[in-house]
């Protein structure tokens, strides 16, 4: 993160953020021999209301920009699996993930080893485990439970049988223990999602069956009394994925009961059903509304098979009777899930994915799902990409391209998140025969290599930092009757108190000012705009009495001292903000004020205006990341750019994009720069892109490719009207002429395809 940095001068120009029309004089704040000989001359006694220090501002534009980010690739070591189908991958915590079970294509057995990787060394181990080791299998799912335990249920084994048991693997112990369950046993089944959600053990669809029918029910396992709940209609679906947030149950992806790649999204309401509040009955099988409809066009469930057995003379884990659910089980036909059903299509859309084409995993961190695209036989790296679905908003957004992710010649076959859902990993392997390392018979190894993606850096906060929905959040009518809330946590309760005046009783003792609110548009000046080129000499760092301020923000100094470093700094150093309780931040007083209310609340949703409901403008937000950039705040930082790549749109697209110029965050100015090409025509005619200095223009201007151009008038009408008359044609006559139009574009494109510039490899 870069340093505070501010110009020698200032000047008066047009700004982007809205902020007053006056010249300010700043100071460097890194030369604390100045800042000590300053403030030593000033006494508490002789200290006026009108001896204010200025805040730096802004840093420069001129420095040097982080490079982008991109994800690292490293090979592996030691006893790296080989070609598994259907294993478990699963990040457990510590820097280690777990691989379980699965199929080897090569010699068509099925394991049930347990391998683990340290991704600090990067070393594969076999794990040396006890107990009652489950027998082998694929297609089940290993879920990490309270950070040392993986609850394994299902899948199929060596003799095809669909398996329903839970065995429980300590992972301090190395030890595999089977519990007792109470309650009816759901059908056995591989190729399902399995996710938790408040000790409960939810259970989603698969096959299952010797004709491998798709199963559309859900259940759970409680795991505080170890009880199944009987199971309920959802969504028929087999490998697709699941993810329980906002009080909902998420279905994305994998395939339907027609064996077609589906595209479509299904969530289901957990909230305010006692179903799913209250714990099932103990051996409990509620069988009212099991009856088949007779006019429903679906088969029946097929009978149970009689088991396969081995030449152990039984199937494996025959000895439970999780293994093989009574035939009744298999015919009956589940109830409608009590809470309330959705589900939305994509059809199409710029940056809506194609499950068709491609290796897709799908994992979710954030509220929001994200689907890696990644290389396959049919489609290179540079078709690939990051594809971001908010679950809020329910719009599908593209966070990177496949070629700033993948490296050439390299196969993903897993993918994995840690619980936080900050960073994820895909294990794979290389495809180009000269570089693939062969073990014993020459077969393939299949994980041998692993690239680590951090998502904060694409602004993802995480699991525990993300913002639940926003629906919840309702403005109270003027009549509703007051009454007490209880706390929400201690940020809640310490924005009461912000910008209330000591007389109030809020015990503030801290004053904030800021540019002045009352400004002509036509003559606004806002400090993130001043370059060094503009300086002046004989600046001073005192605000003049007569200088036009914003109206005081009153806070408490103990709060701005435990979470601002920099202003802890000059606190403890004495200088002037110590002995006049005052202090003037150069920036918009939009921004300031929402600045200072992030460090009140840790976060930057509400603002702390006149309506404390309403939500900070994206501008301001845009002024926070600048200014989380001067003050190295590293969370105010992701916070801004988590709701800033969200929330992109037209009025702030060239906003965005100077602002993250600013602060070196050159994903988000990439991305915003992209969007701003792709709806130029509206862009240009934005207030914010009015506002931007000469510079900026000619900057954002150039974005564009260098043999783009515009097209209109006749030429559009005639494009147009040849794209309408053949949109018939399964969209490749439009395909063919986007290449005609961008053959200059496509043929640089394919000159960087195999460019690994950037990429880290070890």
């Amino acid at each position: 993160m870069a340093q505070p940095s501010t110009p020698a001068g200032s000047a008066t120009g047009p700004s982007i953020f809205g902020g007053p029309a006056q010249a300010t004089n700043h100071h460097n704040t890194s030369t604390h021999a100045s800042f000590t000989s300053l403030a030593s001359t000033l006494t508490p006694a002789s200290a006026s209301s009108n001896n204010t220090y200025i805040m730096p501002n802004s840093p420069m534009k001129n420095r040097s920009p982080m490079d982008g980010y991109r994800p690292r690739v490293t090979r592996t070591l030691g006893q790296r699996p080989a070609c598994l189908v259907n294993a478990s991958v699963t990040y457990c915590g510590n820097n280690q993930i777990y691989a379980f079970g699965g199929f080897d294509q090569y010699t068509d057995e099925v394991y049930n080893h347990v391998l683990r990787l340290d991704l600090v060394s990067h070393q594969w181990s076999l794990v040396d485990n006890y107990g009652d080791i489950p027998g082998v299998r694929m297609g089940h799912t290993a879920t990490l439970y309270k950070g040392d335990k993986l609850l394994v249920f299902g899948g199929e084994n060596e003799h095809r049988t669909y398996l329903s048991d839970l065995i429980i693997f300590d992972l301090k112990t190395a030890h595999w223990t089977q519990p007792q369950v109470t309650g009816p046993i759901p059908k056995g089944r591989a190729r399902h999602a399995a996710v938790l959600h408040e000790d409960k053990l939810f259970i989603v669809g698969g096959i299952t069956g010797h004709d491998n029918y798709v199963l559309d029910d859900i259940c759970y396992l409680d795991l505080k009394t170890f009880t199944w709940s009987r199971a309920w209609r959802f969504v028929g679906r087999f490998d697709h994925s699941a993810y329980i947030w906002g009080d909902r149950v998420w279905v994305f992806g994998g395939l339907s009961e027609d064996m077609d790649k589906v595209n479509d999204l299904w969530w289901l309401d957990l909230k305010g059903s006692p179903a799913f509040d209250s714990p099932p009955q103990v051996g409990s099988l509620d069988r009212s509304g099991m009856a088949r409809n007779a006019a429903s066009p679906r088969p029946q469930y097929p009978s149970a098979q009689s088991p396969v057995v081995g030449a152990s003379g039984y199937a494996a884990n025959s000895r439970t009777a999780q293994v093989n659910p009574p035939s009744f089980h298999l015919k009956t036909y589940a109830p409608p899930a009590p809470g309330a059903t959705s589900s939305l299509r994509f059809v199409s859309g710029a940056n809506v994915p194609s499950q068709m084409q491609g290796i897709h995993f799908h994992v979710y961190s954030s509220g929001t799902l994200l689907d890696f695209v990644t290389p396959a036989a049919t489609i290179t790296s540079r078709e690939c990409s990051l594809l971001a679905l908010d679950l809020g908003a329910l719009r599908w957004q593209k966070l990177a391209e496949g070629r700033e992710i993948f490296k050439p010649g390299y196969r993903w076959h897993y993918c994995t998140m840690n619980d936080d859902g900050t960073k994820a990993w895909l294990l794979g392997c290389l495809t180009e025969p000269a570089a693939i390392d062969l073990g014993a018979n020459n077969i393939e190894e299949y994980l041998s290599d692993i690239m680590e993606i951090d998502l904060r850096r694409y602004g993802f906060l995480g699991n525990n930092l993300a913002p639940e929905t926003r629906t919840d959040v309702v403005r109270p009518s003027s009549r509703t009757r007051h009454a007490e809330q209880p706390s929400k946590g201690l940020g809640s309760d310490l924005a009461k108190l912000f910008n209330h005046p000591p007389e109030s009783g809020s015990g503030t003792d801290f004053v904030v000012t800021a540019l002045s609110r009352d400004y002509d548009d036509e003559e606004i000046l806002g400090s993130a705009l001043i370059h060094a080129t503009e300086s002046s000499e004989g600046d001073q760092t005192w605000l003049s009495p007569d200088t036009p301020t914003s109206p005081p923000i009153h806070v408490h100094r103990l709060i701005l001292q435990a979470r601002w470093p920099h202003f802890a700094r000059l606190w403890s150093s004495q200088m002037a903000e110590f002995h006049t309780k005052k202090m003037h931040i150069p920036e918009p007083y939009s921004v300031v004020k929402a600045f200072l209310y992030y460090l009140y609340t840790d976060r930057i949703d509400p603002t702390s205006g006149d309506d404390d409901n309403a939500t900070a403008d994206l501008s301001d937000v845009a002024g926070l990341l600048v200014m989380s950039n001067i003050y190295n705040i590293p969370h105010l930082r992701l916070l801004c750019v988590n709701r800033l790549s969200k929330e992109l749109d037209v009025d702030h697209a060239c906003i965005i994009w100077y602002c993250a110029g600013l602060a070196s965050e050159e994903w988000l100015r990439k991305r915003a720069a992209n969007f701003c090409m792709t709806h130029w025509g509206r862009i240009v005619r934005t207030v914010g892109f009015q506002r931007l200095p000469r510079m900026a223009l000619v900057e954002l201007s150039q974005e564009v490719d260098m043999e783009g151009r515009v097209i209109g008038g006749d030429e559009l009408d005639m494009m147009v009207g040849s794209i309408d008359g053949r949109f018939s044609d399964g969209g490749s006559a439009v395909s063919r002429r986007k290449e005609s139009i961008s053959s200059n574009q496509t043929q640089m494109l394919e000159s960087e395809a195999d460019d690994d510039d950037g990429m880290e490899l070890s």
